[in-house]
């Protein structure tokens, strides 16, 4: 059996997404800062069916991110199926008139060398496996830069062109690289943003691999 990496294991969309991967049988690979989160979520998780292990890494930090994603391949097996989906900081969101140039450190290792680090590593198994999907999970900023969410904004539109050049680079080896943007809040029973519907809606990526971008809900602001 393959795996699905989750990179920003938390309570909502990644809870959600841990459980509709485990439901078509994956094995789960959990990845945030705090491991004694990571357990009690593994454990959740196991309690309906889904086998998941925790392993602990800041995303900023490229060796921890590497070192975690070698422990998941080594216990769980190789991973054909990444979503990089950690939540920014709120200190990555000034104006963009007092952010310096030292500002935007922090911003780039979260969401361009974060990603290209995890992507490096994923990659050689999924070559093996003659396939594998790569998810980005992003706020509207990466397509619409916010002026009062500057390192955001730079951050996630360095990280979508990445993404982009992915999926076009590598659709000819059958991994498939998408984004989903999700304009505003994550909202339980919203018609749009259930974490639920967003997890159905990053399994069909995966399945129907289709378009780069898509979008959970209308960017209307």
């Amino acid at each position: 059996m393959t795996t699905f990496a989750l990179i920003g294991a938390g309570p909502g969309l990644g809870a959600a997404a841990a459980r509709r991967f485990g439901r078509e049988g994956f094995d789960i690979a959990l990845i945030s800062r705090s491991q004694d989160h990571l357990d009690a979520l593994a454990a959740e998780l196991d309690q309906d069916g889904v086998h998941a292990r925790g392993f602990a890494a800041d995303v900023r930090d490229q060796r921890a991110l590497a070192a975690a994603l070698d422990a998941a391949t080594a216990t769980l097996g190789p991973i054909e199926v990444l979503q990089y989906s950690p939540v920014p900081h709120k200190d990555f969101m000034k104006p963009v008139q007092h952010t310096r140039p030292e500002d935007l450190h922090g911003p780039l290792a979260f969401s361009l060398f974060g990603p290209m680090t995890a992507v490096e590593r994923v990659l050689p198994d999924m070559r093996e496996l003659g396939r594998g999907t790569v998810l980005f999970v992003n706020g509207g900023s990466a397509v619409r830069p916010h002026p009062e969410r500057a390192g955001t904004s730079i951050a996630f539109a360095a990280e979508s062109a990445y993404a982009a050049m992915l999926h076009d680079s590598l659709a000819p080896e059958d991994i498939h690289v998408a984004q989903l943007i999700i304009p505003g809040a994550i909202a339980p029973g919203d018609e749009h943003t259930d974490p639920a519907l967003l997890a159905d809606t990053l399994w069909s990526l995966h399945r129907q691999r289709g378009d780069f971008r898509h979008y959970a809900s209308p960017l209307t602001t």
